[in-house]
């Protein structure tokens, strides 16, 4: 049982340190992050809608209880991530700048799949005929 609460919080930890710097970066609208979004080509207000909607999807995976919010924020993520690699190799940019989000949407991931009980949706009831 121990292990497998490592097996969360590990990546959990991880993923919501990135995603908190990150949130942050854009949040206040951090010279290397204006940078970066202008350069994929994003408007500057969207870092603050997306910078907010990070620092608010941590404080949900961190929070207890909330399984469908929870299910929400990591589907949120899973798409900021994708979309990250996506903008990226879209705008030519060297592959390695794909990487973080990879590594990121693994930590992801392996968070999702090792979650406690208590943080998962209850499986919807099976109706029987």
């Amino acid at each position: 049982m121990k292990n497998l609460n490592l097996a969360y919080w590990i990546p959990t930890a991880l993923f919501s340190l990135g995603l908190t710097l990150s949130g942050f970066g854009a949040l206040t609208h951090q010279a290397s992050m204006v940078a970066g979004y202008s350069h994929l080509g994003y408007p500057l207000y969207f870092m603050t809608l997306l910078g907010a909607a990070k620092l608010l999807g941590v404080a949900t995976l961190l929070a207890p209880g909330l399984p469908r919010l929870k299910e929400w924020a990591y589907a949120g993520f899973a798409i900021n991530m994708v979309s990250a690699v996506f903008s990226h190799l879209a705008s030519h940019d060297p592959v390695g700048n794909a990487v973080a989000p990879v590594v990121l949407l693994g930590l992801l991931l392996a968070s999702w799949h090792f979650r406690p009980a208590g943080r998962t949706l209850a499986a919807p009831a099976v109706a029987t005929a």
